[in-house]
């Protein structure tokens, strides 16, 4: 699985452009309230449940492990780009990043108290979607909770395939991710949609799960 094709492809295209997204998203958090709730909901209620070693899957430059490490939570970061991991162990020294595919986590089973895949998954295409939620409960331990973000689906149901900027990559309806996740063994606990900002192409998701 590891060695699909569109893996290669997606890995990359971000090395090639990992300097110029770093800089394009370096305010991106700062200027985006709605984002920060959902974090920050995240942040605490992973403390709330009895805290312990969350992993930030498909990190990039490291903007939100950095981001959930000053809520209060014990981070590391995963990426499959090693120019993006260069970048976050360049600008977050006092985080521990590697480099490694999604499919595939170091973590032990029930390891994690927390997991975010924040913009991680839209590369996926959607038929191994299921695959790497179940990877993703398997580090879980039970009760734990994982953030996911993504470009929402202009229809109320269903996936559609979207022009990204670095490469190809899936809109996720909301709804119908749920059903997903609920299939992989998470439960959705909230959902936050947005309209696009003026610097955004599509309306935008995030949906805070619980592993069952």
């Amino acid at each position: 699985m590891i060695d699909s094709a569109d893996i290669h492809l997606t890995r990359d295209a971000y090395d090639a452009v990992a300097e110029q997204y770093t800089k394009l998203v370096h305010r991106q958090l700062a200027d985006n309230p709605f984002d920060r709730v959902m974090l920050d909901a995240f942040a605490q209620t992973v403390r709330e449940h009895g805290a312990g070693p969350v992993a930030d899957i498909g990190c990039g430059p490291g903007r939100v492990s950095a981001h959930l490490a000053a809520a209060g939570l014990e981070m590391s970061g995963v990426d499959l780009s090693p120019e993006m991991i260069r970048i976050a162990r360049e600008q977050y020294p006092d985080l521990p990043f590697e480099v490694g595919p999604m499919e595939r986590l170091r973590y032990a089973d029930g390891e994690l108290a927390g997991l975010v895949a924040w913009y991680s998954i839209i590369h996926t295409p959607p038929q191994r979607v299921p695959a790497v939620l179940n990877e993703f409960a398997r580090v879980l331990r039970p009760g734990g909770h994982a953030l996911f973000g993504f470009q929402a689906a202009d229809e109320s149901t269903g996936v559609q395939e979207y022009d990204h900027k670095v490469a190809l990559s899936y809109r996720w309806a909301p709804d119908t991710f749920a059903e997903v996740l609920a299939a992989n063994g998470f439960h959705a606990a909230a959902t936050l949609t947005r309209e696009a900002r003026p610097d955004e192409r599509t309306p935008q998701a995030s949906v805070l799960a619980v592993r069952v």
